[in-house]
């Protein structure tokens, strides 16, 4: 960073011709301004797959392959599935991301949510647990049955 330190850039913010708001950027396109998707993707993110083979080798005076899966697009995609499996909301997921409604965001995204299935379980689970076992992280059988023993007097456990 001390080498290159971030640049103050002022763009429209949110819409064309929204209000100007001033921000750091820490990644510049080759004069100093913002980075701009149609050169960064084809000028500096396809060195990477091609230098891991996941696409061919660029040959002198062509392109690199093109496929949306093996651009930027791919980085989207992959901050969208490890938002969406550590529990972040759709709603939150679409603000960042840009979707002006969730609605889009959930059916472009929904085949990378984690299974629902289990969510609902632990919940309705952990309204049961006392205060001490209740958490987000599976027990093993031996630990819920020391944590229950121990939490509540045998006389509690009795019918």
């Amino acid at each position: 960073m001390k080498r290159f330190p971030p640049v103050d850039i002022t763009l429209p913010w949110k819409v064309t011709g929204g209000p100007l708001v001033t921000g750091q950027l820490v990644f510049t396109g080759p004069i100093g301004g913002h980075v701009w998707r149609s050169s960064f993707n084809p000028d500096t993110w396809k060195r990477a797959p091609a230098a891991a083979g996941v696409i061919p080798a660029r040959k002198k005076g062509t392109e690199y392959a093109s496929a949306r899966e093996h651009g930027m697009h791919a980085l989207r995609r992959l901050y969208a599935s490890v938002l969406l499996d550590a529990g972040e909301s759709v709603k939150a997921l679409a603000e960042y991301l840009g979707h002006s409604d969730p609605g889009l965001t959930l059916r472009v995204y929904a085949h990378l949510m984690p299974s629902s299935q289990e969510r609902p379980r632990n919940a309705v689970a952990n309204v049961y647990r006392p205060a001490q076992v209740r958490n987000d992280l599976p027990l093993t059988a031996y630990q819920a049955h020391s944590a229950l023993t121990t939490a509540w007097p045998a006389e509690a456990a009795r019918p």
